[in-house]
């Protein structure tokens, strides 16, 4: 978990520009009706039990879930049909704000794998000091087919960039979340890189 980073992100997210500081608000009562914040999730629609995962990009913790444990989760739980993982956005940072943008920006096909990605380069574009984090986002996104003045457009969009923070906000209003990566399972709230047995135990208690 990232929790001091956590506690900070809001302030610094809402001082990125005046029109981002809006999305620090109400929560609104209606989702955005923009198609690039549609449900990115996997498996089934019917899967007794949905989990939801608050993550940041820029998370290490969240990195190793999704290199460690999330492969034998889809393998053991969602390909057999007991459960459906929703991916929800909580951006640490700038960095995470711009590479959760680019992602949803592309095909809904090509979410899953661009985040593998980005979290298997972190080292590459989130932790380089001093270095602007476009610049190896861009080369990222071309390769999972996003031309360059694509990229410019979409990382200078503010609507995009207010309806994740507005995700970020109601992950904290409707279920506490507070850190990186927290899972709500059957309502209940969980936070941290969670070992595959505690994860499946969780997931039956809540069918």
């Amino acid at each position: 978990m990232t929790d001091r980073r956590s506690l900070l992100a809001l302030g610094a997210l809402a001082a990125l520009s005046p029109g981002l500081a809006r999305a620090q608000g109400p929560a609104p009562s209606a989702a955005p009706a923009d198609p690039r914040m549609a449900e990115r999730a996997i498996g089934r629609a019917d899967a007794p039990t949905t989990v939801l995962e608050y993550f940041s990009l820029t998370c290490g913790h969240c990195a190793a879930f999704h290199r460690d444990t999330l492969p034998r989760v889809k393998r053991e739980l969602v390909e057999t049909g007991r459960m459906r993982l929703v991916w929800r956005d909580f951006p640490l940072d700038q960095a995470a704000l711009l590479a959760a943008m680019v992602a949803r920006a592309l095909p809904a096909e090509r979410y899953e794998g661009f985040l593998s990605t980005l979290f298997a380069t972190q080292d590459r574009w989130a932790f380089t000091r001093g270095a602007d984090p476009r610049t190896e986002l861009a080369r990222t996104a071309a390769l999972a087919g996003m031309p360059r003045e694509q990229f410019d457009q979409v990382t200078a969009d503010q609507d995009l960039a207010r309806a994740i923070l507005e995700m970020r906000q109601r992950g904290q209003q409707e279920f506490g979340v507070s850190s990186t990566p927290s899972f709500v399972i059957g309502g209940r709230t969980v936070a941290g890189n969670i070992a595959f047995d505690r994860f499946a135990s969780l997931v039956a208690e809540a069918r």
